[in-house]
Formats: C-alpha cells, structure tokens, sequence
C-alpha cells in the first residue's frame, strides 16, 4: 500500500504539490489526471522516492519511501513519460536486468526476471537487440518490462502512451491489464483518458497541487471537465 500524508513539494518555494493526502490499496487501478502544471508527475515521483518531501511523507508498506528507497522502488516500479530517460544500458536484456542485479539476486534469479518480463511484453527472445534501434512502441514495452523484472505491488506509468500508434498503444493496455488481473496495482497518470477511464477502479483529479477529485470512472465523467481534462464520449 502507497500511503501519501499532507505531503507538499515546492519548486522555487512554490509548491507544485500542496497538502496532498492519498492511499493507493493494493490491486486497485487509478488513474490520476489534471491539466499540464497540475502536479501529476511531482506527486507520483514521490511513491517510490525518486523526490523527498518538503512536508508530509509517503509511506510503501508501511515504511517512509525516503527512509528506503531501494525497499519503495522494489515495491513501487516505474514507467516514465520517456521510456529513453530511464533506459540504462545499451541492449534490450541488460537494460531490463539492471533492476534485479541491483537486488543483489543471483544470476539464475536475474536471467529468470529478464525472461518472464520480456515474455510478458512481446519481447522475449530480443535481449540481444539495441535499444535505439526499436521503435517508440518497443521502447514502451521495454520499459515496462524492466519495471515487471523489479516484481512489484505497485505499477506507476507516466504518460504511457505518450508518441504511441494504436497498436502500440493497444498492446501495453493488453499488457497492464494482465498485470492487474494477476493482482499488481496500476497507477496510470495521463491527460488522455482514452481507454483507460473504462478500465480504471478510481480516478484522482488534480489541481493546482491538490486533490480536487477522488471518485469512480462514471463520476469523474461530469467532474473532470472543470479540471481542464478532456473525457472520451465513451
């Protein structure tokens, strides 16, 4: 479990997140959304303590995130808006068993995470293959699989689909949903609500810093328009 309490974060000594307190169960899809500046991104890079509070703290399981951040990073994986930002490594396979080495796992332990997460993103068999020479979809799925290999409660995904084509697009939802159904918790943070609005279990609105609403999918619909956020027809 993410537990968020009167966290606030400032930028400049302006606060970017302000006041904000939050609980993310486990096996629970959100989906959190607000116009540009609204403190999306500032907020979730909190959950696995890639930021340190100015106020307020982030629990994982139960233990401040800034306390252990190897623990909350195991816990809670992370997709950035640009999967090349987080990539670390030359090749598909050494990038996604960066994670699990840092984990001090044996190689048998490693080489197994690799495998399973490429598996489960359509990439198995490519460990060999550069990264900059994939396209932006297979550059998404990898780096999710690299979140998978960490095996964690927690999925937080930052403007996934940021760049991607439909079918690109289609098959990292296909992929979320399999990790949802197996009991991962996803965290979905986007400003374009297609096809994930219907799949999600709540919705955090958010503006100005602060949560402005936290509610199901069909009443997000009639709230989220006077958060600048645009709602599918369906």
């Amino acid at each position: 479990m993410i537990a968020v309490r009167d966290l606030v974060h400032r930028y400049d000594g302006v606060p970017a997140v302000d006041g904000v307190s939050v609980t993310i169960p486990d096996g629970e899809w959100v989906v959190v959304a607000g116009s540009n500046g609204s403190g999306k991104t500032t907020l979730v890079r909190h959950f696995n303590a890639l930021l340190a509070p100015d106020e307020g703290t982030v629990l994982v399981n139960g233990r401040p995130a800034v306390e252990d951040p190897v623990a909350a990073r195991t816990a809670v994986g992370m997709v950035f808006q640009q999967p090349r930002d987080q990539f670390v490594a030359a090749t598909v396979g050494a990038d996604v068993a960066f994670g699990p080495e840092n984990l001090g796992l044996d190689r048998a332990a490693v080489d197994r995470r690799v495998a399973e997460a490429l598996a489960a993103v359509d990439m198995a068999g490519r460990e060999d293959e550069r990264i900059d020479a994939l396209s932006g979809g297979e550059q998404a799925r990898v780096a999710v699989a690299g979140a998978l290999a960490m095996a964690p409660t927690h999925l937080v995904l930052d403007e996934p689909f940021a760049g991607l084509d439909w079918p690109a697009r289609r098959s990292v939802l296909e992929h979320l949903e399999d990790r949802y159904l197996e009991g991962t918790s996803i965290v979905v943070v986007t400003h374009d609500l297609r096809d994930v609005l219907s799949r999600a279990d709540r919705v955090l609105g958010l503006r100005d810093g602060q949560v402005a609403v936290d509610t199901d999918p069909t009443s997000a619909r009639h709230r989220l328009p006077d958060l600048g956020v645009r709602v599918p027809e369906c």
